[in-house]
């Protein structure tokens, strides 16, 4: 059973920075691609960032977050960590992590990836 936990979320004012992680389980299957997406109110849910977790290939970053956003490897818990920095109002949304077994180089779809984690909220004001 393949469970993903999200947390990091939090209130900040724009400008500031947050740091979200997601651990992906059971933790006996190590080589997941993970994806953070977002979707705000009234808007559809975006992907943000993608990586490999094995070996930390296959990154995308949308347009919306690339040069401000990081996504790298947290090899302690089976999991990926999303460094937002410089936040804007409109990083506002619930982020979400999601999961599948192999990466493609294509923009992440949500209809692409099996497992999803319950999302961690990010307000930026």
């Amino acid at each position: 059973h393949v469970q993903l936990v999200e947390s990091g979320g939090d209130s900040v004012q724009a400008g500031g920075s947050l740091r979200l992680s997601c651990v992906v389980s059971p933790n006996t299957y190590n080589r997941w691609c993970v994806a953070w997406f977002r979707q705000a109110p009234g808007k559809e849910r975006e992907a943000v960032a993608r990586m490999m977790n094995i070996d930390g290939k296959s990154t995308y970053y949308s347009d919306s977050v690339k040069g401000r956003c990081t996504i790298s490897l947290d090899n302690t818990k089976n999991g990926v960590f999303l460094h937002m920095n410089s936040l804007k109002p409109e990083d506002t949304a619930m982020y979400y992590c999601a999961a599948r077994y192999y990466c493609y180089d294509t923009v992440p779809r949500e209809t692409e990836f099996p497992y999803w984690g319950q999302g961690t909220q990010v307000t930026v004001s």
